[in-house]
């Protein structure tokens, strides 16, 4: 392995560690959804343009405006996107939450050849089939007691999963940007868009600035957000999208570990069986056809 690539794994592996750290942070941040959010793309974008300025590049202003309306939707989407994540690890443990997350290959494999003319192949139904049984199990809907807590965490985990999916098929159709400036522009419109929000439904009065609350928030805008996709698109030039794929599926397999290990938070057996299927699943939908054709 060339030295490039084995800094471009490294590189990758490193983002993913980040994100797949973020349920843990907003476990300790008492603040509101909506203005984790707003602060998250908001410092994001500030350090990634930082970032292309250093490097001595701009933004491409003409594919820029083509696709306006585009970034826009796409912009305010995933900053609702966040809203909803954010939630989910409020109202259920970060494990479940993220596994409901991680059901937007599935939504995707479905909207796709409504969306993209895709074929649907018999492969790619299993795995859908597959991601659906395990999302019962970890949603335990057989299990009566089931907390209504534990519910809305799910109903807002899948609604981010739907959004992020939604975010995905657009940008499939938004031509001539590169992926650092769109990721930029896009991270940018989902603060600006929450700007508004925030102030009509949330009372940050409330918000008591402890230097830990602070150092979290920067955290999530700098760490999670600046510096993760920064390594993420330095990887992306180097290794191949079947990779990068692949790898990212680490996200779901470290915060449930994560959960697990310093959260001390509970997984039964039936939804660690559900937690199977559904990362089977999507790694399996990932995988090129031929390698189940040898």
């Amino acid at each position: 392995m060339k030295r490039d690539e084995l800094r471009a794994r490294i590189a990758l592996i490193g983002a993913i560690s980040i994100w797949g750290s973020i349920g843990l942070v907003r476990h300790f941040l008492p603040v509101p959804s909506g203005f984790l959010s707003m602060a998250r793309g908001l410092i994001g974008a500030a350090f990634l343009l930082l970032l292309i300025c250093l490097r001595g590049h701009k933004l491409n202003g003409p594919p820029l405006r083509a696709n306006l309306w585009k970034l826009l939707l796409s912009g305010s989407m995933i900053g609702f996107n966040w809203i909803l994540l954010f939630e989910a690890y409020r109202f259920t443990t970060v494990a479940i939450a993220e596994l409901c997350y991680y059901m937007a290959p599935v939504f995707i494999l479905i909207a796709a050849p409504f969306v993209l003319r895709e074929r649907l192949t018999l492969r790619k139904l299993l795995c859908v089939l597959t991601a659906l049984v395990g999302m019962a199990l970890v949603s335990e809907l057989t299990k009566a007691g089931f907390s209504g807590g534990d519910w809305r965490g799910i109903l807002f985990g899948l609604a981010a999963a739907v959004l992020y999916a939604s975010v995905v098929l657009l940008n499939k159709q938004i031509h001539g940007i590169g992926a650092m400036d769109r990721t930029v522009v896009q991270i940018g419109i989902a603060g600006l868009v929450l700007i508004p929000y925030v102030l009509l439904t949330e009372d940050i009065s409330d918000i008591r600035f402890t230097p830990i609350t602070v150092i979290l928030i920067l955290v999530v805008g700098l760490v999670h957000t600046g510096l993760a996709y920064s390594l993420y698109f330095n990887s992306m030039e180097l290794l191949p999208a079947h990779t990068l794929a692949l790898t990212g599926y680490l996200d779901p397999v470290l915060a449930i570990l994560f959960s697990a290990l310093l959260l001390r938070e509970p997984m039964s057996l039936t939804q660690a069986v559900g937690a199977v299927l559904i990362l089977g699943a999507a790694i399996v939908a990932e995988l090129p056809e031929k390698i189940h054709n040898t």
